[in-house]
């Protein structure tokens, strides 16, 4: 693909040594090979880190990051952001692996259809099912007022929306990118979901399966439009 776009892929680890390798081969092996990955390790205590710093020594795309103490994935985000180059954002979870075409084609969905944000359906591992099973356009505020039918790890967004939308609200511990479409969608920002499955999501190790009743807080949280205690 001819495009001289750079894409910016970021992506927080924290203790994730059996998965982090295919995670960030990935996006290595993607077609579309104008990109950057920066890695924020977030004080993991297994060989996260080192398994990262050996992948980085064979490709100088990557760009390895270590927090002191563990901030949590808000925080992580908003540093890599910040710290990041290119003029689109993507996201890229350490448990989760990308199909190699996953960026090529969405960022020629998000060029073609003038969008602000896109994200994809994707395939739950050892499972046949794929999420989520619709896709439009938005703004669908009335949709998003009860659920978030994006997956974070296949986000795809312009870097300057998300700045000027302050990034990640670092008041949301978890649903962070609930907190983040739910802004966007009051701002009538263009975001729709590519009908394709181009990712696989590994529910085991997921922080919304792992932390329901947190996530669930939070969520409640913006559906509500209220601060977090």
């Amino acid at each position: 693909m001819k495009n001289n776009k750079k894409i910016s892929v970021i992506m927080s680890v924290y203790n994730s040594e059996d998965s982090v390798d295919d995670s960030i081969t990935s996006i290595l092996d993607q077609t579309y090979q104008d990109l950057e990955l920066l890695i924020m390790d977030d004080a993991s205590t297994d060989n996260t880190y080192k398994i990262c710093e050996n992948l980085k020594n064979k490709d100088q795309r990557i760009r390895l990051y270590k927090n002191k103490s563990n901030l949590g994935l808000t925080k992580s985000l908003n540093k890599l952001i910040s710290l990041s180059e290119g003029e689109i954002i993507a996201r890229q979870d350490s448990d989760d692996v990308s199909k190699k075409e996953r960026i090529e084609k969405q960022l020629k969905f998000l060029e073609e259809n003038n969008l602000d944000a896109c994200t994809s359906r994707a395939k739950i591992m050892h499972s046949q099912k794929i999420t989520p099973r619709f896709s439009f356009l938005f703004p669908k505020k009335i949709v998003i007022r009860y659920k978030n039918p994006f997956i974070h790890g296949t986000l795809f967004i312009k870097k300057n929306v998300l700045i000027d939308n302050n990034c990640y609200d670092e008041r949301f511990i978890y649903s962070q990118d609930y907190k983040l479409m739910s802004d966007l969608i009051k701002k009538n920002k263009r975001i729709m979901i590519l009908n394709e499955n181009l990712y696989s999501l590994n529910m085991k190790n997921n922080i919304s399966a792992l932390k329901t009743e947190e996530q669930n807080y939070y969520a409640k949280c913006v559906r509500k439009n209220i601060s977090p205690i």
